[in-house]
């Protein structure tokens, strides 16, 4: 007997899966408060550099103090990195004069000024993270994903080994702890490295919550499960829009999107574990009590009375033989993935796909201010994009399938940010509605490979390969801001650059397996 058909019997999709999903989406809201949280953490507001002995210029607009001592960008703007060595008063004869002698030009040594229109502060306006310390600020988002790399392989490893419900529920004490502390922070190098635990930390959340909800259901409503949980995340989306906008100081808005993870550990008392993982590993009298639980919530009352009646006690009997069948004996690694010839090619295109899949997000996530709308308005109408692309890819995944989905989607989303770079910067509307749509197909592609790798893997493997696919996304997390930088070489050469990655990870996808309709498999002699 197959869990499959156990769970069909105590009912695969009723009251007890349905508390199951809606439990394990309040964590998964609270993930892109964390993973896009950079966007205005360490947001840079307008600046330029500090003026000293502004007493001389007491008789000067500011604009006029500005212009004296400010340097010029050919559109008229205010260079924010540079300023003069001395005053130049004869500007304020003829102000489109520009200076011949470059030499009188020097880099900025009182510090900076910024605008706080938009921000009371951030990690850019408190330790001066601009011009020659730009590469710091983009490598605070660097560190977190460095953590939710290191996170995946060290949660997707504990959670095969230890369960999945003890080990989320040590993810969400330690983001609590981690996060608390990031607010707390009172120097660059404390953020940074709380920053990166913090990712640790929430790389077990992300990790975690798609699987154990995934091994609680059916294969009828398995899709259903997975795009309802990944709704969650873009309602996470929305919401940090909103706290953002109303929080501008960035420790407190630290506090606000770390402070839901404690409704998280208090209602994951009501979640189980996994019942495939118990019998995978042995423990039978357990499964056998979360069995019986979710029977009696499904109102399936043959299966909800005692062990020693008849019922129960077959379904005792069954749950022996799948674990006797199991060998939970044997242990399982990361090398595991790599053995067989199936179980390779899985891992390696899978990989492939979720590096650029994770790329292309992140990297269109983190340019808010690249489309011609406000940052918060941007940040709000990506995550609200995402819910009807969540709905297209429930119907295509079903009808098309996985693979045709997972493929297009992301082709589709460098495709988008290719035609950005070709439309002209005036056309503002017309590259915010292809952003627009890049954003939809990106995320499409993210809600897809959830599923999809969660569908490729058997039970014995499934977090490892999920912690696997997990590190090389997040190294695309990680590399995505970092591309930014790029932009002192060539422009327009970051989003080539997400455009290329997402187009040739996205062909890979076609050299998966089809997983539509199919069991999800046990043991490694399924996949092979």
């Amino acid at each position: 007997m197959k869990f499959e058909d156990l769970l069909l019997e105590i009912g695969g999709f009723g009251r007890f899966q349905i508390l199951i999903l809606f439990i394990l989406c309040l964590p998964r809201i609270n993930l892109p408060m964390h993973f896009l949280l950079h966007n205005f953490l360490a947001a840079t507001p307008s600046h330029h550099c500090a003026i000293p002995h502004q007493e001389e210029f007491v008789n000067l607009t500011t604009e006029e103090v500005l212009l004296i001592n400010i340097p010029r960008e050919p559109d008229g703007t205010f260079r924010s990195c540079e300023m003069f060595s001395r005053p130049q008063f004869h500007l304020l004869l003829n102000s489109s004069l520009q200076p011949e002698n470059n030499s009188i030009i020097q880099h900025c040594q009182h510090g900076w000024v910024y605008d706080h229109s938009q921000f009371t502060s951030t990690i850019s306006t408190q330790w001066d993270l601009v011009c020659e310390q730009r590469g710091l600020n983009q490598a605070t988002a660097t560190f977190f994903f460095i953590g939710v790399t290191m996170g995946a392989v060290v949660f997707g490893y504990l959670s095969d080994r230890f369960g999945r419900k003890a080990m989320l529920l040590l993810s969400l004490v330690c983001a609590v702890v981690f996060g608390m502390l990031s607010a707390a922070s009172v120097s660059y190098s404390m953020l940074a490295i709380t920053r990166t635990l913090t990712g640790v930390a929430l790389s077990g959340v992300s990790l975690i919550v798609l699987p154990l909800g995934m091994e609680w259901v059916d294969i009828q409503h398995r899709t259903f499960s997975g795009i309802l949980t990944s709704i969650f995340w873009s309602i996470g989306n929305m919401l940090l829009a909103m706290v953002a906008y109303l929080v501008r100081e960035w420790h407190w808005l630290l506090v606000a999107v770390t402070g839901p993870c404690l409704l998280s550990i208090v209602c994951l008392w009501w979640v189980p574990e996994s019942a495939r993982w118990l019998i995978a590993n042995g423990k039978v009298k357990q499964a056998h009590r979360h069995l019986l639980r979710c029977a009696r919530m499904n109102g399936r009352k043959d299966f909800a009375i005692s062990p020693e009646l008849s019922p129960s006690f077959h379904l005792s009997q069954a749950l022996r033989r799948m674990a006797t069948e199991k060998k939970p004996g044997r242990s399982y690694s990361y090398i595991s993935l790599f053995r067989t010839p199936v179980l390779r090619k899985i891992s390696l295109c899978s990989g492939a796909v979720w590096f650029g899949v994770a790329f292309s997000y992140y990297g269109m996530s983190m340019n808010l201010t690249g489309f011609g709308l406000n940052m918060y308005l941007s940040q709000f109408v990506f995550g609200v994009i995402e819910i009807p692309a969540k709905m297209i890819m429930y119907v295509l995944v079903n009808r098309i399938g996985r693979r045709q989905s997972q493929a297009w989607a992301l082709i589709l989303t460098g495709l988008c940010i290719g035609a950005n770079v070709i439309i002209p910067k005036p056309f503002t509307s017309l590259r915010s509605i292809v952003a627009i749509m890049g954003k939809g197909f990106s995320e499409a592609a993210f809600t897809t490979v959830f599923l999809y790798t969660s569908e490729l893997y058997p039970t014995v493997l499934r977090q490892n390969g999920m912690g696997y696919t997990s590190f090389v996304a997040r190294l695309g997390g990680a590399l995505a801001p970092l591309v930014f930088l790029l932009d002192e070489v060539w422009r327009s050469l970051p989003e080539v650059t997400y455009c290329g990655v997402a187009v040739c990870c996205g062909s890979v996808a076609f050299l998966l397996p089809e997983t539509l309709n199919m069991r999800l498999p046990e043991g490694i002699e399924d996949i092979e």
